[in-house]
C-alpha cells in the first residue's frame, strides 16, 4: 500500500522525536511490503522563521494534499513574545480548523510497567486506569471571539465560547460510537448549572443517547470530572466534552498514566486525513541533547497506521516493540526508576527498531 504522509517536525526538541517515527515508519513499510512517501511542511515556529507566518496556505495545502499528517509539537520562548495571530499555536489551530478535524481522541491508559511512575495511590492505579477522552476540537472558545479595549480607565477583555447543535451531534456520535467500540460507557463532561453551551450539549447528547440504547449514557460537570479523574478513573471509559474542557482534562488524564511523553493522539473529520502528534509541548529545556521521551511521537504513528490507513496488524506491532522495550527495562528520563537503565531518544528508537 502507497501513503503519502506530510511530516511536520515542529520545534526545539520536536524534530528529535518525529525523526524516530519515521524510522519506525519506514521499518513497517519494509517489513509489510508499503511505501510510505513524506512531504515536509512547516508549521508553528519554523514556519515563523521561514515564511513570517505560522501556516501559510502552502503549507496547509501540503497537508491536505496528503493521506495523513504527523506532528511534533510546536511552540517555544523564542516566540512567545509574539502577537496572538502570530503565535506558533495558531498555525496548529488553524491547521485543524483548515482540515475540518472537529474530534480529537486521547487515550489515558497506564502501561503496567510505569505503574509506579503513576502519582496516583497504588490501590487507585490497581483498579485500572484505560479511558479515552473525545475533545471537540475547532468550536467553543478557542475559535469563538476575543477582544481587548478599554473602558471606564481600565482594560475589559472578552472571548466567546459559540457551539451550534451540529457541532455538538458530530462529536457526540464519534462519543457515542467510540464507547461502542470498547465498555459501552459515555460520560458527558459540562458546566450546565452555569453555562447556556453546556446546556445545549446535554440537549443534543440525550437526543442522541437514544440512538445508542447498548451505550450506558451519563453526565458530568467538569469540576467534579477533575476530581474523579484522580480520585477514581476506572469508573470512566469515554468522556466527550467541549474543546477547552477536553484541553484541560485530557491533560490531566495523561500525568495520572505516569508519564506525559508516553500518550498519542489522533484529530480526525469527516476522512480519514487526520493529524496525529503526541499530547506534550516541544520541551525546550531539554532540545538537541537526546534525551527526549519519543513513544508518544512513536505511538502516534501506530495510530496512524491504525485509524487512517487500515493497518491493525502494523499498529499493534510498533505496540508490542513498545512494550517490550518497556519489559525491557529500558527507560528515558522522564520515565526513569531505580533499576531500569536510562537511555537518550535515538537509543529508545534503536530499541524499538530491534523489536519490530
Amino acid at each position: 500500500m502507497q501513503k503519502n504522509i506530510a511530516l511536520i517536525y515542529g520545534d526545539c526538541a520536536s524534530p528529535e522525536i518525529v525523526t524516530q517515527a519515521v524510522r519506525v515508519l519506514d521499518k513497517i513499510a519494509e517489513k509489510h511490503g508499503h511505501t510510505f512517501t513524506y512531504t515536509r511542511a512547516y508549521m508553528g515556529g519554523e514556519a515563523i522563521d521561514k515564511f513570517g507566518d505560522p501556516l501559510p496556505q502552502t503549507e496547509l495545502d501540503k497537508c491536505l494534499a496528503s493521506d495523513s499528517v504527523l506532528l511534533g509539537a510546536v511552540g517555544g520562548p523564542k516566540w512567545e513574545g509574539l502577537p496572538g495571530e502570530k503565535r506558533p499555536e495558531k498555525g496548529l489551530l488553524r491547521l485543524r480548523a483548515g482540515m475540518g478535524l472537529y474530534a480529537n481522541t486521547r487515550p489515558a491508559k497506564i502501561w503496567p510497567q510505569l505503574a509506579d511512575a503513576s502519582p496516583l495511590k497504588q490501590e487507585i492505579v490497581e483498579k485500572g486506569i484505560d479511558f479515552v477522552v473525545v475533545r471537540e476540537l475547532i468550536g467553543g472558545v478557542y475559535f469563538g471571539e476575543h477582544k481587548t479595549w478599554e473602558e471606564n480607565g481600565e482594560t475589559v477583555a472578552l472571548d466567546t465560547m459559540p457551539y451550534s447543535t451540529h457541532e455538538i451531534e458530530r462529536i457526540g456520535r464519534i462519543g457515542f460510537e467510540t464507547a461502542r467500540k470498547r465498555r459501552k460507557k459515555l460520560t458527558c463532561v459540562d458546566k450546565a448549572n452555569v453555562l447556556d453551551t453546556s446546556r445545549l450539549w446535554r440537549a443534543v447528547l440525550q437526543k442522541l443517547a437514544k440512538e445508542y440504547p447498548d451505550v450506558e449514557y451519563s453526565e458530568m460537570f467538569v469540576d467534579n470530572a477533575a476530581m474523579q479523574i484522580c480520585k477514581n478513573p476506572a469508573q470512566f471509559d469515554v468522556i466527550v466534552t467541549e474543546n477547552m474542557f477536553g484541553d484541560i482534562l485530557s491533560d490531566e488524564a495523561s500525568e495520572i498514566t505516569g508519564s506525559i511523553g508516553m500518550v498519542p493522539s489522533s484529530s480526525l473529520g469527516a476522512t480519514s486525513c487526520g493529524l496525529y502528534e503526541p499530547i506534550h509541548g516541544s520541551a525546550p529545556d531539554i532540545a538537541g541533547q537526546d534525551v527526549v521521551n519519543p513513544i508518544a511521537c512513536i505511538l502516534s504513528a501506530a495510530m496512524m497506521l491504525r485509524y487512517s490507513f487500515d493497518m491493525p496488524t502494523e499498529a499493534d506491532e510498533i505496540e508490542a516493540a513498545v512494550s517490550a522495550v518497556l519489559d525491557a527495562g529500558l527507560r528515558t528520563a522522564d520515565i526513569w526508576q531505580e533499576g531500569c537503565e536510562k537511555i537518550g531518544c535515538t537509543a529508545m528508537g534503536d530499541a524499538i527498531l530491534a523489536r519490530l
